[in-house]
């Protein structure tokens, strides 16, 4: 379903928003951290220098995390806009603590942000979508630094230098990410062998972490490039429809899919249809429909239907051969476009035939014959042919 302009619009402004407070959050932070002293507004005589300069810091690295959120809205991520929502205070917060004159900027762009952000909300409604495998390495990853942190500060008699939780954390950190700055070294032999196992399982948390998590970033934008759908968007379709092939009759059927919210994913070869319906963010899969293999990997073993509408009656009757062959419990749809082949493609395993040509006939006769319900399923029939 489209959204209207004014509603897309303001779903630009938001994320072109947050982008500049992003950017401007950045700049701020580090003008604050080589100049922390507050010397602009009316919180300047009360701040002093180390918390400006602390507050510098973290509004980088607030930033930095605008910007990642900036990135989700233009996705149209529901958690981003969440995140987005979080933040924009936070950065207001954090220009009014430095109280210098360049902040000035950051603390009224993240007010006037605020509300174009909550007007746009209706734009960002897409979900986000990890596998068993992610969970599990951020999972392990959360694990370790707990892990690790909490042991170091058990054991910090044999860590000079770790005297709060904090120093255990960061000691933890620099073990597992392998930069050891050797600032914290430990000294007994149950710390160093607690040194060891914090090495080992940190530096493979975060080696399983970025494979898991990166990996189908990098796979998708690929995928993305080629016309093809990732593996793991494949894997999380489930009680979906798989669409066998394109044709006349797909876009009525994909516009009546996507307006009961139902998830499908179309199957064909034609490359100029693949990329069509890749920009408009529809799943696409780039393969032969009536190929085991391909229908594999659309996922008909979890499927809900297979729908085979294409302009040709053979091509629908060898799709639902190998779908009847395979997956012999799914439910096969199909479209005659010639009224003799009914049979022929209730023959090779369709479930249900429907031709076209004899409902808009009989939708014409009724109508012709003064039906007003039959003129207006007429009309919806051909307003969407």
């Amino acid at each position: 379903m489209e959204l209207p302009g004014v509603e897309r619009a303001t779903g630009r402004v938001a994320v072109a928003l947050t982008l500049a407070v992003a950017a401007l959050s950045v700049a701020v932070g580090i003008l604050g951290i080589v100049d922390p002293t507050a010397n602009f507004g009316p919180l300047a005589r009360m701040i002093p220098p180390a918390v400006s300069q602390t507050a510098g810091f973290t509004g980088a690295l607030t930033g930095f995390l605008m910007v990642a959120s900036a990135l989700g809205l233009r996705r149209g991520l529901r958690v981003a806009w969440y995140s987005t929502v979080v933040l924009l205070p936070v950065t207001a917060g954090q220009g009014l603590v430095q109280a210098t004159p360049y902040s000035v900027p950051l603390v009224v762009l993240s007010v006037v942000a605020l509300p174009v952000v909550f007007v746009a909300r209706p734009r960002f409604d897409r979900r986000v979508s990890l596998s068993t495998t992610q969970l599990a390495a951020g999972g392990a990853l959360v694990g370790v630094q707990a892990y690790g942190t909490v042991g170091t500060y058990a054991l910090r008699s044999g860590f000079p230098g770790v005297n709060t939780a904090l120093d255990a954390f960061y000691y933890t950190l620099v073990t597992a990410t392998t930069v050891g700055y050797g600032d914290i070294t430990p000294q007994s032999q149950e710390a160093r062998l607690f040194s060891l196992s914090v090495l080992v399982l940190g530096t493979a948390s975060f080696a399983i972490a970025l494979g898991a998590l990166l990996g189908p970033a990098l796979e998708a934008r690929f995928a993305s490039a080629l016309g093809r759908m990732t593996q793991s968007e494949l894997e999380s379709l489930d009680g979906h429809v798989v669409v066998a092939g394109y044709g006349d009759l797909t876009e009525p059927i994909l516009t009546e899919l996507t307006a009961g919210g139902r998830s499908f994913v179309v199957v064909t070869e034609d490359e100029p249809v693949v990329s069509t319906l890749r920009e408009r963010d529809v799943n696409v899969l780039a393969a032969d429909p009536a190929d085991v293999e391909s229908l594999d990997r659309a996922g008909v073993g979890r499927a809900t239907a297979v729908v085979a509408a294409t302009n040709d009656d053979g091509e629908d009757a060898l799709s639902i051969l190998t779908v009847r062959e395979r997956f012999p419990d799914v439910r096969v749809v199909a479209s005659a476009t010639e009224q003799e082949n009914e049979e022929k493609l209730r023959r090779a395993g369709a479930d249900a035939v429907v031709s076209p040509v004899v409902i808009g006939g009989r939708l014409l006769a009724r109508s012709a014959l003064g039906d007003e319900d039959a003129e207006r399923e007429a009309a919806d029939v051909f307003e969407e042919k």
